[in-house]
């Protein structure tokens, strides 16, 4: 019987990656590869990293990015889950309204900035507005496509079986389109998050991570620089993860 309380050298992979990039940013810095005036050794870096978040002007910048985040997030999920599955139920009506999704999906979201400043203003509405905008249009095209391609067997099994259009809808659309969708969820927080980081840069703001990178970087403050962009990268990969394990304890029947 294999002893699974046996430690496995396997757990520390996902360590790899970090250390050797630490590794290799250390080593530039102690040849001077880089002028240390433009990179600061990591250690100084995540010195200022947790000092910041650690109670100093860091963690409310932080706080202000996370709250716009979440904001535009909740926004796309409400507004683009149920209407991707109604418009994933009806094709045509999906067809109808393709190219006008994929035309706006393909748009860069930094290209409407223009757009959302003068129907906005410069405001915290509006960098929630765009992000939420870019942000809907993959959660719905997701939706939508998880519906569409629902596995043919299942339908005509409940066809079969004499269930009704609102019960196949209900039943079996619905649950088939859950892995898509959340595959879309997942991509929209990321995307939130990389929208409203661009906005605070460069649409009048006092506050949040894009603006204390720009601002640090134009006063060469550059160790809360680069912390300010490993809090940006963890709140990010922190997201993900976070998405991750919802999608694997919800949708856990996935390719099955």
């Amino acid at each position: 019987m294999q002893d699974t309380n046996r430690w496995n050298p396997a757990r520390l992979m996902p360590l790899i990656g970090p250390v050797a990039l630490f590794l290799i940013w250390d080593l530039v810095v102690r040849f001077k590869l880089i002028p240390p005036i433009l990179l600061p050794s990591p250690w100084a870096t995540l010195g200022a990293l947790f000092t910041g978040m650690g109670g100093g002007s860091l963690s409310g910048d932080f706080a202000y990015t996370l709250l716009r985040t979440s904001e535009a997030f909740l926004i796309a999920a409400v507004m683009g889950v149920p209407l991707g599955v109604l418009l994933g139920s009806n094709e045509r009506a999906y067809r109808s309204v393709e190219f006008v999704i994929d035309f706006f999906r393909s748009t860069p979201s930094s290209a409407l900035i223009p757009l959302f400043l003068m129907i906005f203003g410069v405001s915290d509405i509006n960098k929630v507005a765009i992000a939420a905008f870019g942000a809907l249009l993959i959660v719905l095209f997701n939706s939508a496509y998880g519906v569409i391609n629902a596995r043919k067997q299942r339908v005509m099994a409940a066809k079969v079986m004499g269930a009704s259009r609102f019960q196949i809808f209900k039943d079996v659309l619905i649950w088939e389109s859950l892995q898509p969708t959340f595959v879309g969820l997942r991509s929209a927080v990321s995307m939130s998050l990389v929208i409203v980081i661009v906005a605070e840069m460069f649409i009048g703001s006092e506050r949040g991570l894009g603006h204390r990178i720009i601002d640090s970087q134009q006063v060469m403050n550059v160790k809360d620089m680069y912390a300010s962009i490993l809090a940006a990268g963890a709140l990010g990969y922190v997201l993900n993860i976070i998405f991750l394990v919802f999608e694997k304890r919800i949708v856990h029947w996935s390719g099955r």
